[in-house]
């Protein structure tokens, strides 16, 4: 009965729309975050400032805008408006201030003594952050990671507005929603729905849970 209902398709595009928005915000982010806390650059401060004031943008004011100017943009290029690509840019979009304050916090208390010898020994700004700062920053990376993909995963508004209500490209919480309207009665189909929606986010939590402990903690003690 799910898979008659287009559930199972729109369980697939739902993991197609969270995946890539959760990844590519991690990675812009990192590299963000390891330039802004261990690179010297003119305007650093400001751009700080600036990642700082985005945090309290509301989603409401922004998305609309954005919607124009993907529309305009795509028009120009010939994309179509309604794509994975403009909703996986608009969660990036949001995401990325807080990704950047979050892990560029987490960076720069890093061991200074690491990244100095790094460099004696040669190693580039490249090299340092792939090899030393990914590895010990996996903590706030998967905390980072638990937030974006519940938050893309469980989202409705953007969908809405980025992919529409209809078509073969909506997403689980769009279809419980018209669900809800056309089969309020049906409510084994509901209850049923409603379950799917939260196993996928039930397994990355359990599955990443003491990394997000530990990414939380980061910082809060200072050893000796």
């Amino acid at each position: 009965v799910l898979f008659s209902e287009g559930i199972g398709r729109s369980f697939m595009n739902s993991l197609t729309v969270t995946i890539p928005a959760t990844v590519i915000p991690i990675l812009i982010a990192a590299f963000a975050a390891y330039a802004l806390a261990w690179m010297r650059f003119p305007g650093r401060a400001l751009l700080i400032a600036v990642i700082i004031g985005l945090l309290v943008v509301p989603l409401q004011m922004s998305l609309i805008p954005l919607l124009k100017l993907y529309n305009g943009v795509g028009s120009f290029f010939g994309v179509p408006s309604k794509t994975y690509l403009g909703i996986w840019l608009a969660h990036t979009g949001f995401g990325l201030p807080f990704a950047i304050y979050l892990l560029r916090s987490y960076i720069a208390g890093l061991p200074r003594e690491i990244m100095e010898s790094a460099r004696i020994d040669g190693a580039s700004d490249f090299e340092i952050f792939v090899k030393i700062v990914l590895p010990l920053s996996f903590p706030v990376l998967a905390s980072f990671a638990i937030f974006q993909f519940l938050w893309v995963w469980n989202d409705l508004l953007v969908a809405m507005v980025f992919l529409g209500t209809e078509g073969d490209q909506i997403v689980l919480t769009a279809k419980l929603n018209a669900l809800l309207g056309s089969r309020g009665g049906d409510w084994e189909i509901l209850t049923t729905s409603a379950f799917i929606t939260i196993v996928v986010p039930l397994i990355v939590f359990f599955s990443l849970q003491r990394y997000f402990v530990r990414g939380l903690l980061a910082g809060s003690v200072k050893g000796g």
